[in-house]
């Protein structure tokens, strides 16, 4: 099967941004934004109660949560300064960088990837690596789809665009769609499907997901604003997977396709992939280590989505402007 290369749209604005440059402070600072990588869901949660519950408020950030959807150009618009923040995983911050976009990560939740392969419980497959003839709906542009395609055969498998909907899946029994395990199959299985959703994680791909990210200038340039953001944002993540309630809500009023029920499937489901055992408690939300970036960026060379050498780890993510580092002061 051929792979699009993933840097293709990518390289098409890097001369733009280097045209750009993040003008001077004006006097009447405009509210900071954030895109969404997708339309509002749990994955979002503790952004969503960080907003709703005032934490960036109590901080003096005036912050505004912008929706996304399927492919939304998130990096391009924190690369242009369009927004001052951004969501996407790991993997994204990695292929942005060997296109020479200087996005940095920030804060992660997820230490689990929430990304799964949704199959229907009667086609028999219990693997990712056994799926086989049938329809599979994935996104074009993801490394996780370019890794799934260079590590397995999927013999007989038809891959097709995926546009956010589980409609097909439901209607076909020989289809399988891309998803997030709190989302695509819990709307899925409302809709009379019974499926079965296979983390990707399992196959030992595991980006760091929902991160949030900014550019090396705002770093530099408005270090404080970017600790007090990822205080926030750490704050929202212990409030919602302790009280999900009204943040569901909130989230609901925006996406009405997520009802409170199924958002609150998924807070519960998020618990133990943002929360990880011994490894990751509540106060520890948002944190990253070199190994798991050196272990992407290997397996991203192996699936040829960048060259070997191309990306450093280190220069892919910083702590420091987490709660507990010296720079923030606790």
């Amino acid at each position: 099967m051929q792979v699009r290369n993933p840097f293709c749209a990518a390289m098409l604005f890097v001369l733009t941004l280097l045209a750009v440059a993040c003008g001077p402070s004006t006097d009447s600072e405009p509210a900071l934004r954030l895109a969404l990588n997708w339309f509002p869901e749990a994955e979002h949660g503790g952004y969503y109660a960080a907003q709703v519950h005032g934490d960036y408020q109590q901080r003096g950030l005036d912050l505004e949560i912008l929706g996304g959807g399927p492919d939304a150009p998130v990096v391009k618009r924190v690369a242009t300064g369009e927004v001052e923040f951004g969501l996407t995983n790991a993997d994204g911050v990695i292929t942005a960088r060997a296109a020479g976009i200087p996005i940095v990560a920030v804060f992660a939740p997820y230490q689990i990837n929430p990304r799964c392969i949704v199959v229907h419980e009667g086609s028999g497959i219990r693997q990712i690596s056994d799926i086989a003839n049938l329809t599979l709906a994935l996104s074009q542009r993801p490394a996780f789809s370019h890794f799934l395609r260079q590590r397995y055969e999927f013999p007989g498998v038809s891959i097709v665009p995926y546009h956010g909907s589980v409609a097909p899946f439901v209607n076909d029994p020989a289809y399988a769609v891309q998803g997030y395990i709190f989302s695509e199959p819990v709307v899925a299985q409302r809709l009379g499907a019974t499926p079965r959703a296979l983390l990707v994680s399992e196959t030992g791909f595991n980006p760091y997901a929902s991160v949030l990210i900014t550019t090396e200038k705002r770093l530099q340039e408005q270090p404080e604003t970017v600790a007090a953001v990822v205080a926030a944002a750490q704050r929202g993540w212990i409030r919602y997977l302790e009280q999900p309630q009204q943040t569901n809500e909130h989230i609901h009023t925006l996406n009405p396709d997520m009802d409170v029920e199924i958002l609150g499937v998924g807070a519960e489901l998020s618990r133990n992939l943002v929360i990880t055992g011994d490894s990751i408690q509540k106060e520890q939300i948002g944190t990253m280590t070199l190994h798991r970036w050196q272990v992407l960026v290997d397996q991203m060379v192996e699936a040829k989505i960048i060259d070997a050498g191309q990306v450093s780890p280190g220069s892919c993510f910083a702590t420091d402007y987490l709660p507990d580092s010296p720079r923030t002061g606790g």
